[in-house]
This record gives structure tokens, C-alpha cells and sequence, in this order.
């Protein structure tokens, strides 16, 4: 009888130690390369990387409109580090509301430079003419 070589095992059919979840539904965005997962901020503003256990739970929390991926744990820690993300939270119990950018853009353009006084413009036009002059009279001489 030969004797067995064991240094090619199989991996075991459970990967995932026990009380541990298995595959993580990851929220994701589209953009121009296909879709991202999407990282957020704990209490104390530091980036993490969110799972879920179930679809039901992630849709308690972020909504009916909120794409995913399945990905199991090791898989999220691997794309989360290069991007200096190494928190991982599973199953958050809430999440802040996304900010309304639209409020945000009207603010923006009440707030704008571009919203201007007349008297604001005509100042500008009497000292853009005082320069003018005050160049003229050094040409000149």
C-alpha cells in the first residue's frame, strides 16, 4: 500500500466557524465601473464597512430601494483595507436619513456669490473704472 499524500485536502465544506454568518448582503451603488459597496460613518465618525445577515434586515435599515451583493466576511475586510477601512459592522440597527440634496442646492444658490446687490455691481463698475483711469494717466503720463 502507498502511503497518502494529505498536503492536497479538500477545504472543508464549512468555511464559516460556528455563530459566525456566512454569505453578507453589502449594500452597493452603481457608478461609471459597475457597482461599489457603500462604506459609513459610526457614532464617532470613523469609516466602517457594513453587513447584513438577512435582505429583511437590510431593508429595515436602509430601505426597499437599496441594491446588494452577497459577499461573505473575509471578502468585505479584503476590499474594505485598501481604502484604509478596517471596521466592520454587521447588522446595524439604524442608519441616518441620506441629506436632501435639494434643499442643499437651494441653499447653495441663495448662499452663492453669484446672487448679487445692484449696489454691489455698481461698485464693482466704478472701481474697475477708477483702474482704468489710473492706468490711462500713467500711459499717458
Amino acid at each position: 500500500m502507498s502511503p497518502v499524500d494529505y498536503s492536497e485536502d479538500p477545504e472543508p465544506s464549512e468555511r464559516v466557524p460556528a455563530g459566525r454568518p456566512g454569505l453578507l448582503f453589502v449594500p452597493v451603488r452603481s457608478g461609471p465601473a459597475g457597482c461599489t459597496a457603500r462604506f459609513f460613518r459610526t457614532l464617532l465618525g470613523g469609516r466602517t464597512a457594513v453587513g447584513f445577515t438577512s435582505a429583511e434586515k437590510l431593508t429595515a435599515v436602509l430601505g426597499t430601494d437599496q441594491a446588494c451583493i452577497r459577499l461573505s466576511e473575509p471578502a468585505l475586510r479584503a476590499l474594505a483595507a485598501p481604502l484604509g477601512v478596517t471596521a466592520l459592522t454587521i447588522d446595524p440597527p439604524l442608519s441616518a436619513p441620506a441629506a436632501d440634496r435639494t434643499a442643499a442646492a437651494v441653499r447653495e444658490r441663495e448662499n452663492s456669490w453669484r446672487r448679487w446687490h445692484p449696489q454691489h455691481v455698481g461698485a464693482l463698475r466704478v472701481t474697475s473704472a477708477a483702474a482704468v483711469v489710473a492706468c490711462l494717466n500713467l500711459l499717458i503720463g
